[in-house]
C-alpha cells in the first residue's frame, strides 16, 4: 500500500512539472565577470556561475565568449510612511543592479537589463542598531534574490546574430 501511494505521489509530481533544481544552461561556454573585490552581487553571481553552471568564468574578457557588465548597483532608502509627530514609521529598502551581456565583436547576449528590488521594512527610534542589523540581513537577502534573477535573465539569453555583410 506504502509503495502505491509513493509511486501516485511521484506520478502527480512529474505530471506537474516539478523538477529539482540542477545546473543552469547557459548560452555560451566561458564569461568574464568583472573583478568582486568586495561582497556583493558580482562576488555571488561568480560563485553561482563557477558551483551551478558548466559555464567557465575566465579572468581575461579576450578569452571569454561573454562579457558580463555592471552599468550601475545602488541601494536606496525611500520614506513610506511618517507617524503623526513627523518621525518615520516606515522604510522602503530598494536594490537596483543595471548590467549587460555582450560579445568582444559588439553582439549583445542580453541588452542592457536592469533588476529592481524593493522590500518595505519598519522603523523605531529606539531600537536602531537592531533596524541597522535588519536592513543589512535584507539588503544581504535582496543580494541572492539579484542573483538568482540575473542567473534567469542569462539562462534566456540569445546568441547574437552574426552580421550580414
Amino acid at each position: 500500500m506504502l509503495r502505491f501511494a509513493l509511486f501516485l505521489l511521484a506520478l502527480a509530481l512529474s505530471g506537474c512539472g516539478f523538477q529539482l533544481r540542477g545546473t543552469a544552461d547557459l548560452p555560451f561556454k566561458t564569461i568574464y565577470l568583472p573583478p568582486a573585490n568586495q561582497p556583493g552581487v558580482a562576488l555571488d553571481l561568480r560563485r553561482n556561475i563557477q558551483a551551478g553552471t558548466r559555464t567557465t568564468v575566465v579572468d581575461d574578457p579576450k578569452l571569454a565568449e561573454a562579457v558580463l557588465e555592471f552599468t550601475q548597483e545602488s541601494r536606496d532608502r525611500v520614506i513610506l510612511s511618517i507617524a503623526a509627530t513627523g518621525r518615520v514609521r516606515e522604510f522602503e529598502l530598494q536594490y537596483r543592479v543595471s548590467f549587460r551581456v555582450h560579445d568582444n565583436k559588439g553582439g549583445e547576449f542580453v541588452p542592457s537589463n536592469t533588476v529592481l528590488l524593493k522590500r518595505a521594512v519598519t522603523f523605531s527610534d529606539t531600537d536602531i542598531l537592531a533596524k541597522e542589523k535588519e536592513d543589512q540581513q535584507i539588503y544581504r537577502s535582496m543580494e541572492f534574490d539579484m542573483v538568482q534573477q540575473i542567473l534567469r535573465r542569462l539562462e534566456t539569453a540569445q546568441r547574437p546574430k552574426a552580421e550580414a555583410r
